[in-house]
């Protein structure tokens, strides 16, 4: 009686993979990956806009680079409580409705007049709607959907966040040009906004959904079933990783990975060449170009993950960086050069190299069960580091008329972080989360 009730069961599994030639993993991980560019668009508009609206409103770089701080603390601190809501209420519900913050924080900027309104706009609603996807949600999809390939995915999701940013730049620095800096915000707007049906259609929670498992898995790896309020779950998982000298060793090291990147290239590039004679288009052409090469950088990393001590990648990735921000002060003119270029080519191919490793580190050092939501934390500090380069380097170049003390500061602490990674011990220590 009980062999053929249970032979119906084990062959369910077998429809979905006759309905589509791929397995289900492939277009789930293709909508994450157009979600984050949608939702990478907004984070390229300060750069571009900082000497526009400091041209309408009068307001300095240090008043711009505060919104920019807000936005880049709550994109930190909302994602290990976007990791909980994820595991509670599911991804597409949550990726949707951080899609239409960004929609919203990007179209109510064309009313604004006022300072505190650009923090709102710019700071609150854009850095909670793009804190609930990127870096995490990418990490959710990859270990939900992929156990072959998974640092590999998380490489491409992560350029894509990333790259996503930089590749607006030049698109959203030419309407800045030609029509204001207004039409640039609700293009965004529509951009997030377009890509809301295809995460409702194609996204679906977990392969055993579809009936299927996860993509080079043989057998079922048990997910955590998260009970109770996700904020007490978040504060939980930080509570007990808090604990661990590899928590704060990666977070450190990811506290200086967003300073150098994010929260000083990201926000202060275009400023920086504009005051050396170059025209905002050309500066926002260099960054999109590192973008391109972050894609073969992080893809590139994302394969390496998969191959190579994670602990050996993180310590040359942060020591490269290093040293190319410290010779970048010495690279600056009004035109393009090819040392300029070259700094362009090797700093793309490192811009957020960083992910992938860390998130093999996050997974190998907590387990399965929380490591997403520990990630969740690890991204906070990186967004912290993110944050308070953008405001520092803002408050440097009002008060010394030059960034070079920020580029230098950064290539310093990049080195720091190099040696910080090493340190990493590779013991478990599995979070048991009650």
């Amino acid at each position: 009686m009980n062999t053929p009730q249970s032979r119906p069961s084990e062959s369910r599994p077998a429809a979905p993979r006759r309905r589509f030639p791929i397995h289900r993993a492939w277009p789930v991980a293709a909508v994450a990956f157009v979600a984050l560019i949608g939702a990478a668009g907004f984070r390229a508009t300060p750069g571009v806009m900082m000497v526009p609206l400091q041209d309408e409103f009068g307001w300095s770089r240090a008043t711009t680079s505060l919104a920019v701080s807000v936005n880049l603390v709550l994109f930190g601190l909302t994602a290990p409580f976007a990791a909980a809501l994820m595991e509670r209420f599911g991804i597409r519900r949550v990726t949707s409705a951080a899609l239409m913050l960004v929609a919203a924080g990007s179209g109510l900027t064309v009313f604004m007049n006022a300072s505190w309104q650009l923090v709102l706009c710019w700071g609150v609603l854009v850095g909670m709607g793009t804190g609930s996807m990127a870096m995490v949600f990418a990490a959710t999809v990859a270990n939900r959907w992929f156990t072959r390939h998974r640092g590999l995915v998380i490489g491409v999701l992560t350029a894509g966040g990333a790259t996503g940013q930089l590749v607006f730049l030049p698109l959203l620095a030419w309407l800045v040009e030609q029509h204001g800096w207004r039409s640039a915000s609700v293009t965004v707007a529509v951009a997030a906004l377009a890509v809301v049906p295809l995460v409702i259609l194609v996204l679906r929670e977990r392969p055993a959904d579809v009936g299927l498992l996860p993509y080079g898995a043989t057998v079922a790896e048990p997910e955590p079933e998260v009970k109770g309020d996700a904020a007490r779950v978040a504060l939980r998982a930080l509570r007990d990783a808090s604990r661990t000298k590899e928590f704060w060793l990666l977070a450190g090291g990811f506290f200086i990975c967003g300073a150098s990147t994010n929260g000083l290239v990201g926000t202060h590039f275009i400023p920086a060449a504009h005051d050396h004679g170059m025209a905002e288009t050309t500066a926002a052409g260099l960054l999109a170009l590192v973008g391109i090469f972050d894609i073969v950088g992080t893809v590139a990393s994302g394969w390496l993950t998969d191959r190579v001590d994670s602990r050996v990648l993180l310590g040359w990735y942060y020591a490269l960086r290093g040293l190319s921000l410290l010779a970048l002060p010495v690279l600056f003119g009004s035109s393009i050069h090819p040392s300029m270029v070259v700094f362009i080519v090797f700093y793309g191919l490192d811009w957020v190299a960083t992910v992938p490793p860390t998130i093999a580190l996050t997974r190998e050092v907590f387990g399965p069960a929380r490591g997403t939501i520990v990630f969740g934390w690890i991204f906070a500090s990186h967004q912290l580091g993110a944050a308070v380069a953008a405001a520092a380097a803002g408050a440097l170049r009002t008060s010394f008329g030059t960034y070079t003390m920020a580029w230098w500061g950064a290539g310093v602490i990049c080195l720091v972080a190099a040696g910080m990674s090493l340190s990493i011990s590779r013991a478990d220590r599995s979070l048991t989360v009650a």
